[in-house]
């Protein structure tokens, strides 16, 4: 029974039933490294598309120029080359990728020195930080290509490993990096052009081993073999260091801003208040709060910065701004009411029908927002956050009240979607000359 079980078992996982015929993968995979003629302009093509995808932020752009490119081919050829110990396969890929590299590198760089848009949207900043998740995509990666290399059904893996693996983005990130002059980006981009190169080729040797293909038939030179293997494993070495511990801060930042996002949304809420603005700033450690309406107390401070002990942000520095601030008269000192700001001091009774129309303004406000916010979030659940607020303009000969309304995103939208939710919230709120600030989460 067990024995047929493990033969079940054996025929289901089985990979040499499919495999390949050596000559024929070998002759597959050196078509695939020369960068000439088509090859070359197919991947300088590509990279116009995927540096003009990063530019507007469109995905699906970025997408299509990974299905088209053609830069998995040298580097595949490399963990093949290695495995296989064919040196002068090892030698032409190399030189392919440097020069496919280079090439890539000059035509996004060339590309943004030129483009009027200059912005770093979230496509391009999702390519400056890599961390220990984009090696464990780039290894599983590269060992599902050269599976599909070295089989006979090869089927339609190898495009979804050039999008899974994302070389096209990175490289021209570092472009980006380059016409620019922030060179954070082009290292950051470049170091993870790199991860890819290094955990794909490694992957492709390892299964080029698990599939036991003999070694190419010409005199061995064990010596040139171990060389090529101790290269391998020392680029191996180097990349995953630095990637662990991108991941470790990766993993705590995302915890930091897990907990100050429950903190503030059990915790700093107070009535008779609004909550204008918060920033969670992770690398300096510091969550600022920016309130309007009835001003807190030292009381209320105090147990906000006790109760953040419970959700792990002992240590977190925690600043509260408050905007317009407007205390009311109490029983000590009846005839006296005050409005005060961070800048501003206080004012006399005389203004006390200022401050309560201030205060009723600020109750309008809080209903209005909540409503309009409820017919946001049924139209676009991309939309996480809504406020509107007030701020007082001052000119050398006026004074004029502005409305700002703020809408915070999960994901970035698009110019036209928000000039369209601009428009949109100007003429619900009745303000023509509304200030409406959206922002990605």
């Amino acid at each position: 029974m067990m024995e047929r079980f493990v033969k079940k078992l054996d025929s289901v996982f089985n990979l040499f039933s499919q495999k390949e015929n050596f000559e024929e993968v070998l002759d597959s995979i050196k078509a695939s490294v020369p960068f000439k003629g088509t090859n070359l302009w197919i991947l300088i093509f590509a990279i116009f598309i995927a540096s003009l995808g990063l530019n507007i932020n469109s995905t699906a752009v970025i997408i299509g120029a990974m299905l088209i490119s053609p830069l998995m081919g040298p580097i595949i050829g490399v963990g093949f080359a290695v495995g296989v110990n064919h040196p002068a396969l090892l030698k032409l890929s190399l030189k392919n990728y440097a020069f496919a590299f280079f090439v890539g590198l000059a035509t996004s760089t060339i590309y943004f020195l030129i483009s009027p848009l200059s912005e770093a949207h979230s496509e391009i900043l999702a390519r400056t930080s890599p961390n220990i998740y984009d090696v464990f995509i780039a290894f599983f990666g590269g060992a599902a290509g050269m599976l599909a290399n070295g089989s006979k059904l090869k089927g339609n893996v190898i495009p979804g490993v050039a999008i899974a693996t994302a070389l096209m983005p990175p490289l021209c990130t570092a472009g980006y990096g380059l016409a620019t002059g922030q060179y954070s980006y082009f290292f950051g981009a470049t170091y993870l052009f790199l991860i890819n190169t290094v955990y794909i080729a490694l992957s492709t040797f390892l299964v080029v081993k698990v599939l036991n293909f003999s070694s190419y038939n010409f005199m061995k030179d064990e010596k040139l073999e171990k060389k090529s293997q101790v290269i391998m494993w020392v680029l191996v070495g180097l990349t995953l260091i630095p990637s662990i511990y991108f991941g470790y801060v990766m993993i705590k930042k995302n915890t930091f801003e897990t907990n100050a996002k429950s903190f503030i949304a059990n915790e700093a809420i107070f009535p008779n208040n609004f909550l204008l603005q918060k920033d969670v700033n992770f690398e300096e450690s510091v969550i600022t709060l920016t309130y309007g309406g009835q001003k807190l107390e030292k009381k209320d401070l105090e147990l906000l910065k006790k109760q953040s002990s419970i959700y792990h942000l002992e240590n977190v520095k925690l600043i509260v701004k408050q905007g317009f601030n407007f205390a009311l008269p109490n029983s000590n000192n009846s005839d006296k009411a005050k409005l005060t700001t961070n800048e501003q001091p206080s004012v006399s009774t005389d203004n006390f029908a200022k401050v309560v129309a201030f205060q009723d303004s600020i109750t309008k406000s809080q209903k209005l927002s909540a409503q309009v916010f409820k017919e946001l979030k049924s139209q676009n659940p991309n939309i996480s956050e809504f406020s509107i607020s007030y701020v007082v303009v001052n000119t050398d000969s006026t004074s004029a009240k502005q409305k700002i309304i703020f809408v915070k995103t999960e994901d970035e939208m698009k110019s036209d979607d928000k000039e369209k939710l601009k428009n949109y919230l100007r003429l619900r709120t009745e303000n023509d000359s509304a200030k409406v600030i959206i922002y990605k989460n």
